[in-house]
This record gives structure tokens, C-alpha cells and sequence, in this order.
């Protein structure tokens, strides 16, 4: 007999507060809590008395369920909601069992209970991305004027910062947490009955029958109202059984929060290549032949995480178009793909805070990359200056002339440039040494450092 599924294969979430918050056992947690928030929710509102709000509560504990049980009796019905709700009412005393699960459907309890785990699975995973914000701050502010080769295309551009660079970073990463966060504030309660009317409610009589009257059609979203006080999520305009906006907009945040934390991973990956060198992982990993190594492992994992979350964003969206007022098929799409977009947004958001907390930066080696391509990283520069003096035709003739000769020498474009202003008297007087270094063509980079800094 195998064990059950501990991440063995899934290194990214193993262990991070994601994977304890999206557990089987967590669900199970979520989908009771729904069940208790109910019947208080019910006893609140007067159609349940406040006894049977207390006991349902107290029998809504997941150590006292068999998970493994109710996933296996979970095909008789399709969804694990059916059989938990069977053994709450065992767990319960006669009298309080009319009222566990009354008025509700499946879906919203397990629509509710996803809210929820999503609500606690993303704490920790802000609280993550808030260090990462915090680390590439620091970074930035240390690095605004060290200067580095800008790629464009895989191939050296013009000069930069490792201070912009780290500045950007920090941009997404609050980007991703600004999404996250007011998408968290958002999530709502799922609360439709059979198929998203709440009639069910304006049909139970009160408790107090000297108020019981004909159906009260306020009944119903007033008992919606106190469902979602009791769980501390927000109150949906509609029941959204469905209308999966929540769904979609979690989706949304989730996958674009990886792909942020991806583009500072993608980064670390090539900057950390041996050839590059010009940052580490604080603590890489290592390998099981070759001694010598240090993987960066941390921006590995967030990459992977990167590339897995848009797919998963997809059958979520794919799950929009629902048919009839409670879907078949669209609606149980959602759960796993859910559930992995969780756990991989908040095991990279883990790994990002502490890659970004441990990096170190190798100016030197940034330096010496700098003189790769023997001053031509500062053509455009030259181009340029010299265009003010000879004009954009002849500038770029002279500039392509002296870059072929340096690359065909294997010298500094310096030194070919010098034979070029004797041959050119509109360009004499010129300082070669000022304009071929790159650290004087940083532009505002230092600037927009500063700019990105501001934002809280």
C-alpha cells in the first residue's frame, strides 16, 4: 500500500504553508467550517436555535472525520460534500441534526470552503512576497549605480544598473501582491441553494412562532448576509453558482503573481550561469555527481511554477462558460487546478523570498562582462555624439568601419576610434576615454531607481 500524495514530485510546495493550507484535510476543515458558519448563520437570523449553532460547530472538527474515507464515498455523489455532511449529522445530537446542511446545496459549501482555504493559503504567500519586496529594495538601493550589461535579445545592448534591474523586479512583485491582495479582500461566500434562489430559507418557519409569517422574500439574503459574517468572507451581489467571476479572478491574480516571480527567476537563471557570473543564490544546491556545484535551485522551482500556473489559469477561465443555473463538469474542473495554482503560487512566493533574501550580487564580474564586446556596448552613445558633428550617414558608416576593424583586430574599439578622429577633423577634441566607458552611459537609470523605490 502506497502512501497518499506528500509532494515527492513537487519539491516547489513541499513543505510551505500553501501545501499545509490546501490539503486534503484543510479542505475537509473548510468545507465544516462552511457547515457551522450555516447553522449560526441560521440561528442568527432566527430560523435555528443558537444550541444547535454551538454543537454544530463543535462536531465540525476535521481529526475527528476519516478524509480517505469520505474521498472514496465521494464517487457515489461526485463531490466529498455528500458523505462529510452524512457523518456531521452522526456527529451530532437528534435534536440539532435538521439543521446541519439545511437550505444548501454541494456546491455551496464546497464553493465556500475553496474560498476560505484560498483566503488562508494566501496569507502566508503575501506575507512571502512582502519579504521578497523588502530584499530587492535593498538590493536596489545598494546596487542604483553599479553598472552591467543590458541584453536585449540575448545579446549585450547598452549599459545599465543592477539597481534598475532589482528595481523592476520589486515592481512586479508588488504588482502581483496589490492583485493577490485585493482579490483576497473580495472572495465571497457561496450561499444559492438548490439552484441560486435561497428559497429554501424563505420557506423555514422561525424559530419564535409568533413571527412566523408567510415566505419572507428578504429571508433568504438575510441568512446569505449572516453566512458570510460568520466567515469573515465578503457577501456576493448574486449567487455565483454559475457565474464564476470569483473563480476567474483568483485564477488571474494567482497566474500572473507566477509569472512575476518567473520573470525574477528567469533573471537569477541566465545572471547566474557560470559564464555570466554576475549574481548567486545565496545557498545553491547542490548535485548528486559533481561536487563542484551550486544549482541555483530556488529560482529553478519558481521557474517551473512559472510555467505550469498558465495552464492551469486556463481551465479555470475555461470554466466561465457554464451552462444552467448549477454546471455539471465545468464546476468539478475547478477544484484540483484550483488547489495546484494555491500550492505553486505559494511555494514560489516562498522560494522568491528566500532567493531574494540570500542573493549576491558580483559586481566585479559585471564589470569585466561590461568589456565583452571591447567598447562597442556604447556604439550607440558614439552614434550619437559624433552625429551632431558629421551627420547620422557618415557617423554610422565610420562607427560600423571602426566596430568591423575592432572585431577584426580583437582591440578596443578605443584605440581604432583614435586613428578615426585623426581622419575625421570634425570629430577632434573628443575624450575616447569618457565616451567608451560604459558607467558614464547608464542613462536614468539611477533615476528611475529612485522613482520605483518611492512606491510602497
Amino acid at each position: 500500500m502506497y502512501e497518499s500524495d506528500v509532494g515527492l514530485l513537487a519539491p516547489g510546495r513541499a513543505g510551505s504553508p500553501a501545501e499545509t493550507a490546501t490539503g486534503d484535510s484543510a479542505f475537509l476543515q473548510a468545507m465544516l467550517d462552511a457547515e457551522a458558519a450555516l447553522t449560526r448563520a441560521q440561528s442568527v437570523c432566527g430560523l435555528a436555535p443558537a444550541e444547535a449553532g454551538r454543537a454544530v460547530t463543535a462536531a465540525a472538527d476535521a481529526s475527528r472525520f476519516d478524509v480517505r474515507d469520505v474521498a472514496l464515498r465521494a464517487r457515489a455523489s461526485g463531490n466529498p460534500v455528500t458523505p462529510m455532511v452524512f457523518d456531521l449529522v452522526d456527529a451530532v445530537e437528534q435534536d440539532v441534526r435538521p439543521y446541519v446542511h439545511r437550505g444548501a446545496s454541494s456546491q455551496d459549501i464546497l464553493d465556500t470552503a475553496a474560498m476560505l482555504v484560498a483566503a488562508r493559503a494566501l496569507a502566508p504567500a503575501l506575507d512571502d512576497l512582502a519579504r521578497s519586496a523588502e530584499a530587492v529594495a535593498r538590493l536596489a538601493l545598494a546596487h542604483r549605480n553599479t553598472p552591467m550589461a543590458g541584453r536585449t535579445l540575448t545579446q549585450h545592448a547598452v549599459p545599465t544598473t543592477f539597481g534598475l534591474k532589482a528595481a523592476g523586479w520589486r515592481a512586479l512583485i508588488l504588482d502581483a501582491r496589490d492583485r493577490l491582495a485585493a482579490v483576497r479582500e473580495s472572495l465571497p461566500a457561496q450561499l444559492g441553494g438548490a439552484a441560486g434562489t435561497l428559497a429554501a430559507f424563505n420557506a423555514f418557519p422561525p424559530i419564535d412562532e409568533a413571527e412566523a409569517e408567510a415566505a419572507d422574500e428578504g429571508r433568504g439574503l438575510t441568512v446569505l448576509q449572516a453566512f458570510a459574517n460568520e466567515l469573515g468572507l465578503a457577501e456576493p451581489l448574486l449567487p455565483w453558482l454559475s457565474l464564476r467571476t470569483p473563480i476567474a479572478d483568483l485564477a488571474g491574480a494567482l497566474a500572473f503573481t507566477a509569472g512575476a516571480l518567473g520573470k525574477l527567476a528567469a533573471d537569477v537563471l541566465t545572471l547566474s550561469r557560470t559564464e555570466i557570473g554576475e549574481v548567486t543564490e545565496g545557498k545553491g544546491g547542490g548535485s548528486s555527481t559533481m561536487p563542484h556545484k551550486a544549482n541555483p535551485v530556488r529560482a529553478t522551482l519558481i521557474a517551473a511554477a512559472a510555467r505550469r500556473a498558465p495552464g492551469l489559469a486556463a481551465t479555470l477561465y475555461g470554466s466561465l462558460a457554464a451552462e444552467d443555473e448549477r454546471p455539471a463538469g465545468s464546476w468539478h474542473a475547478e477544484w484540483e487546478p484550483l488547489r495546484e495554482l494555491l500550492r505553486l503560487v505559494g511555494g514560489a512566493a516562498r522560494d522568491a523570498a528566500e532567493l531574494t533574501d540570500g542573493m549576491r550580487v558580483v559586481p566585479y564580474a559585471m564589470r569585466e562582462n561590461l568589456q565583452l564586446t571591447d567598447g562597442l556596448i556604447v556604439s550607440e552613445r558614439l552614434a550619437a555624439v559624433f552625429a551632431e558633428r558629421i551627420g547620422r550617414t557618415r557617423a554610422k558608416e565610420v562607427l560600423v568601419s571602426a566596430a568591423a576593424r575592432a572585431r577584426a583586430e580583437t582591440t578596443d574599439l578605443a584605440d581604432v576610434l583614435g586613428d578615426v578622429l585623426d581622419e575625421e577633423p570634425e570629430l577632434a577634441g573628443l575624450d575616447l576615454s569618457d565616451l567608451t566607458e560604459p558607467a558614464r552611459y547608464t542613462g536614468c537609470a539611477g533615476a528611475l531607481t529612485d522613482r520605483a523605490l518611492d512606491r510602497g
